[in-house]
């Protein structure tokens, strides 16, 4: 019998791929190079089967006949459990790659982590993901770069976008040694990847100062509501609708 840890831990991971996939999904057409506008739409593809996988698992740890579906389309805004760096607007470009970039840095060590805890079904999960995962992260690293060590109007909207997103990434740290995996033993992965990637997009790494968080017990952002009611409105217009 599984604890409520493996419970809240995959609605957390699971709710963090499911709103990173709609984020990523906005880019459908509106990418930069039609070459992008794929891979963006394959990257939010991979995240939603990550989504799919934990939701799913979620569900029947809690046991109160919850599935995927119920628990992605018919939650409130308090009631999901993503770290709040996935549900901020996609901004522009570089804001996007500096978001995959955080998000990914963190995915691949967790995911690792993941395959190898007590947890059977949690550890099929991290094995798979995993791999997807370190895919993102060396696009989004390829794409920091190139932003960064680019043009001068590049690289200032790559530095806006740090400076931006930089105080987010904390909450994905928050210690938790009773989970099967603690977040806050991911932060030398975490470290190790992104700081040599902005260095090398001349990039500056903002001194840690302001630190938001909430997402983890339910305090969102305004944007999180708005990107439910789009994600929700078909679900909850026709209930129990199938194809």
């Amino acid at each position: 019998m599984k604890g409520p840890l493996d419970f809240t831990l995959a609605l957390a991971l699971g709710d963090d791929a499911l709103v990173a996939a709609q984020r990523l999904g906005e880019w459908a057409t509106r990418a930069p190079e039609m070459e992008e506008d794929i891979a963006l739409a394959n990257i939010a593809l991979d995240q939603l089967g990550a989504a799919r996988l934990l939701l799913s698992y979620a569900g029947e740890l809690e046991g109160a006949g919850r599935d995927e579906d119920a628990l992605a389309f018919l939650r409130d805004d308090r009631e999901f459990r993503n770290c709040l760096l996935v549900e901020l607007p996609n901004g522009d470009f570089a804001v996007t790659m500096v978001k995959l970039l955080l998000l990914a840095a963190y995915q691949v060590p967790l995911y690792t982590a993941l395959a190898g805890c007590a947890d059977e079904r949690l550890a099929a999960i991290g094995a798979k993901a995993r791999k997807e995962s370190a895919y993102h992260l060396d696009h989004a690293a390829l794409w920091v770069k190139r932003l960064g060590d680019g043009t001068d109007e590049s690289h200032r909207r790559a530095q806006a976008a740090v400076d931006q997103l930089w105080p987010y990434h904390h909450e994905l740290f928050t210690a938790d040694p009773a989970a099967p995996v603690d977040p806050a033993g991911l932060r030398a992965d975490f470290d190790a990847v992104v700081h040599p990637v902005l260095a090398e997009a001349t990039l500056t790494r903002p001194a840690t100062g302001w630190t938001p968080g909430g997402g983890r017990d339910g305090v969102h952002t305004e944007h999180l509501s708005f990107l439910l009611a789009e994600m929700q409105v078909l679900h909850r217009a026709h209930p129990g609708a199938q194809w």
